[in-house]
Order: structure tokens, then C-alpha cells, then sequence
């Protein structure tokens, strides 16, 4: 992977850091001024967002590498580098990080009455933190990004969350601090390797780390720490249990960054750290991978059926969607020629920050207006709520994977890649799509509709409609969900040739594995399917 310096404006580090500056002018100047500081608030986010889409548009996707490179020392005694640098992966994600973050600044306006500004602090915190995670390209840098947003996530549960936030806040504290930890000792360890046996000698430098051969013992342990690490944060089954918990009692703002951006940080890892530097043990990994995450697409799609409250519904149909992010990035590297399920993946990702972050949009203005989760206490909402319904409809119908919509798009290249490397494993995967579909329209009915043909709860009628600075948080989503479902080669040519970079990183490994003692797990596994 090569290196392109960009001399000239630093915007990945303005795009990082604008929030910051935010938080400085509502410390310094907000006290008791409300409105000054939601929007400073809004004007940070707003412009992290035009620079991204910006960046995004000026990046060169036929350039292989890291653009917009800055890179300084930053700690010389450990040859620790303040590393900055982005491709088409983690260009799209900066911008739908950015995107979010000035959504949830708009869709939160009247929603917190408590400590406003410290709410708003957080929020702005958080997004520098998830922002610095996809720009970093020193693994030192990157592990500082990746526990700094562990903190103001905290605090949003912890603070502004629901009857249970402690609990909850404490949960996922606790279950990411574990992977986190984890894979900061597997840092160390790769870190050690590469200064004792390797001509690098003693470097954080994802991209160089990513040269290496390393033994394969030291692959397989260190694969495994970064990948649980990882694997919480998507979360996989059976490492998801505490997510249900944090989607409920998150403020409406944190659920949207939570499934938006924060669970795509376990897939993002996946691709930049776990495959590339560790090929050989991906390789070995990818049976059971793959039979975890098709555990997962059925799972959350039968437990999603179950659920009474609206909002865990929606986090459940979380842990299924992502078992496709998981399945498509490994499946590309089961298979020779077979980069379609990675670019699915991703793209399932993208569209899931898309789709579900405004399915909790909308729970949350449901939510204001009825003060009810409970699907049983609702019905009859399209009356008053016409318009809300109607938004909701989209965004369900996305959700479930029609053609035309995102949803449909992703899903489908990841399926693609897996029947590749398993025709019946496709087919159980693929039930995982008419299950949402089943758990989808089944609640949509219930909440819009209520055609049970009981007297439950009829709403009154003079609930008040989406007002116009709500419809303004969601068009944007409407927009991008359909530029993906039916032109997705905008969102596909950036991610080509990173992808392509990922699985060319991963093929000897795979080769190596057909004709050694490797494969033969593997090629047993596959017989077997």
C-alpha cells in the first residue's frame, strides 16, 4: 500500500478536531446560554460535514494507498507517529460520521432538558473520537481514538439514559473495556515481534505492520485478541447481549451514533487490522466466522419477533443486519476472485448507519410524542401521523432489503459472496432477509395500524405531525438510501480498490492454504458444507 503526501490544508485533522473546537466556545462562553451552544453545536457539525463530503469528493479512487496523508513524530522514543490518512473505506464513513453527527445535533434540539450543555459537549466529544478512528494509520493512534469514545458514550447512557442507564452504561462499558484490553495486548506483542525480528524495527505504522510475515502462532493469538475486541464492538453473536441494553436506554442521539457509526468500528477493524496483518489466522478463522454470523442473521431476526418494546426491536434487527457486514468480509477471503462479498459488507454498513440510525430517529419522535415504547400500547398512529408514517414506511421497507432501497443492495453482494463459497449456507442466510420482512411489516402494522381488530390504546388525535426541523434530520436519509439502491457504483468505486488491496493481502495466505496443513481445515469445513 503506498503513501500519497498531500502537502497544503490539513482537512482530516480540521475534520477531526472542528467538534473540538466546538466544545472549547460552549465551556468557555455557554453558561446559561442555551441556544448559543446548540448552535455552536450545529455549525461544528455542519462544516466536519461539507469538509468530508468535500474530501470524499476530491479523493482518487484509482490511486492505490492512503491520500490526505499527514504524518508527524509524535512520540520519537517509541517511534509513535501522529499518522492521519485515508482510502475509499474509510472516506465513506468519515462522511456518514459526519453526516450523523449533525443530524443527531438537529433531532436533539428539544429532547434533553436535563444538563443540556454537557449533553452537547458529549456529543461533540464523541464524534472526534469516532472520526480519529477512521482517519488514524499509527496503531497507537488508533487504540487512544478507539477508547477515547468509549467515554462520552458512557456518559450519554450513563447520564441521559433511561430507568435502567446505569446498568446499561456500566454493561457496555465493561464488555468493550475487555476487547479493548485484549487488543492492546496484542499490540504490544506485535509491536515487540516487529522490533526483535524484522527490519522494520520498532514502528505503530499500520501499513508497514501490514508487510510483515509473522510466525503463525503469533497470528493466530494476536488475530484473536483483535478480533474479539472487534467483535464485541459489531457485536457478533454471542457477544451482542450488551447492545440490546444500551440501544434502549440510550437518549435518542446515542442510539442513532450507536448503531450508526459505533458498530461499524468492529467491521472497520476487521478490515483494516485483522485481515491484513494477520492473513494466515483469518484464513483458519473463516468457518467458524462464518457460521457465527449466519447464527446471527437468524437469531436477531427470531428474537426481533419477539420483542414488545419498539425500541429493542429495532436493536435487535441490528445484531442480524451486521451478521451480514461479517460473513461478506470473510467469505471474500474463502474464496479466490471473490471481492464481492467484502464490498456487500461494507456496503451494508454504510446503509445500515443510513437506514437504522433513522429507525431510532423516528422511535425517538414516536417516543416524544406518546411517551411509549410498548408496540401493544400503540395503533392507529397513520391518522394523526401521516407524515411520520409515511417515513417510517421507507425506512422499514430499506430496512428489510426491497430493491431499490440501500438495503437491498449490500445484503444482496454479501449473499453473492457467500454462495460462492457455500450454496445451501446462502440459502439459510438468505432466510434471514424474509425473517425481516416478517418482523418489519408485522410491527409496522401493529404501530401505524393496529389492525388486531381490538380497542388498544386509540391515539388522540391532536398528536402533532413531524415538525419541518425533523423532516430536515431525515431527507437526507431518504436521499442517500435511494442514491445507493439505485445507483450504488457512486458508493462501490470508492471501496473497489481498497478491497481489492485487502484480499490481494489475504490470497498467498489462502493459496498457501490449499496445498498445507491449513487448508486441509478448510477444505474439510468447506466439503463438509
Amino acid at each position: 500500500m503506498g503513501w500519497h503526501q498531500q502537502a497544503g490544508f490539513p482537512i482530516l485533522s480540521v475534520i477531526t478536531y472542528l467538534p473540538l473546537a466546538g466544545v472549547l466556545a460552549i465551556m468557555l462562553f455557554g453558561k446559561g446560554r442555551p441556544l448559543f451552544y446548540k448552535i455552536v453545536s450545529l455549525v461544528v457539525t455542519l462544516a466536519a460535514f461539507a469538509l468530508s463530503t468535500v474530501m470524499l469528493l476530491r479523493l482518487h479512487t484509482h490511486l492505490p494507498g492512503m491520500q490526505f496523508v499527514e504524518n508527524f513524530m509524535w512520540i520519537r522514543r517509541f517511534n509513535i507517529h501522529y499518522g492521519f490518512g485515508v482510502d475509499g473505506i474509510s472516506a465513506l464513513f468519515i462522511f456518514l460520521t459526519t453526516l450523523l453527527g449533525f443530524i443527531v445535533i438537529i433531532s436533539s434540539w428539544h429532547y434533553v432538558k436535563d444538563r443540556e450543555r454537557g449533553f452537547f459537549v458529549s456529543l461533540l466529544l464523541l464524534q472526534v473520537g469516532m472520526t480519529g478512528v477512521f482517519c488514524a494509520t499509527d496503531l497507537f493512534l488508533f487504540y487512544v481514538f478507539w477508547e477515547a469514545m468509549l467515554i462520552p458514550m458512557y456518559f450519554i447512557i450513563g447520564i441521559w439514559g433511561g430507568p435502567r442507564k446505569i446498568y446499561a452504561a456500566i454493561k457496555f462499558f465493561l464488555f468493550t473495556l475487555v476487547g479493548s484490553l485484549l487488543m492492546l495486548v496484542a499490540i504490544i506483542a506485535l509491536v515487540y515481534y516487529a522490533r526483535v525480528n524484522s527490519p522494520v524495527g520498532l514502528t505503530f505504522n499500520i501499513q508497514l505492520l501490514s508487510r510483515l510475515v509473522l510466525p503463525h502462532h503469533l497470528q493466530m493469538w494476536a488475530f484473536a485478541a483483535f478480533f474479539l475486541a472487534f467483535a464485541i464492538k459489531v457485536p457478533m453473536w454471542p457477544l451482542h447481549t450488551w447492545l440490546p441494553d444500551a440501544h434502549v436506554e440510550a437518549p435518542t442521539a446515542g442510539s442513532v451514533i450507536l448503531a450508526g457509526v459505533l458498530l461499524k468500528m468492529g467491521g472497520y477493524g476487521m478490515l483494516r487490522l485483522c485481515l491484513p496483518i494477520f492473513p494466515d489466522a483469518a484464513v483458519a478463522f473463516i468457518p467458524l466466522v462464518v457460521a457465527l454470523s449466519i447464527v446471527a442473521i437468524i437469531y436477531g431476526a427470531l428474537v426481533s419477533m419477539q420483542q414488545k418494546d419498539l425500541k429493542k426491536l429495532v436493536a435487535y434487527s441490528s445484531v442480524s443486519h451486521m451478521g451480514f457486514v461479517t460473513l461478506g468480509i470473510f467469505v471474500s477471503i474463502a474464496v479466490l476472485n471473490n471481492a464481492q462479498g467484502m464490498e456487500g459488507a461494507i456496503l451494508v454498513m454504510f446503509s445500515h448507519g443510513l437506514l437504522t440510525g433513522a429507525l431510532f430517529l423516528l422511535v425517538g419522535f414516536l417516543y416524544e410524542r406518546t411517551h411509549t415504547r410498548d408496540i401493544a400500547a400503540m395503533g392507529q398512529l397513520a391518522t394523526p401521523l401521516p407524515v411520520l408514517a409515511g417515513f417510517f414506511l421507507f425506512f422499514t421497507l430499506g430496512s428489510l432489503g426491497l430493491p431499490g432501497l440501500s438495503g437491498f443492495v449490500g445484503e444482496f453482494l454479501s449473499l453473492l459472496g457467500l454462495f460462492h463459497y457455500s450454496h445451501w449456507m446462502a440459502a439459510v442466510a438468505a432466510l434471514g432477509v424474509i425473517l425481516a420482512a416478517c418482523y418489519l411489516l408485522w410491527m409496522y402494522q401493529r404501530v401505524m395500524f393496529n389492525d388486531r381488530g381490538d380497542d388498544a390504546v386509540r391515539p388522540a388525535f391532536s398528536l402533532a405531525d413531524l415538525k419541518s426541523r425533523e423532516i430536515v434530520s431525515l431527507v437526507p436519509l431518504v436521499v442517500l438510501a435511494v442514491w445507493v439502491g439505485v445507483y450504488p457504483n457512486t458508493f462501490l468505486n470508492l471501496v473497489h480498490l481498497p478491497v481489492q488491496q485487502i484480499v490481494d493481502r489475504v490470497v498467498p495466505s489462502l493459496a498457501q492454504a490449499h496445498g498445507g496443513a491449513l487448508a486441509q481445515l478448510v477444505h474439510f469445513t468447506r466439503g463438509l458444507l
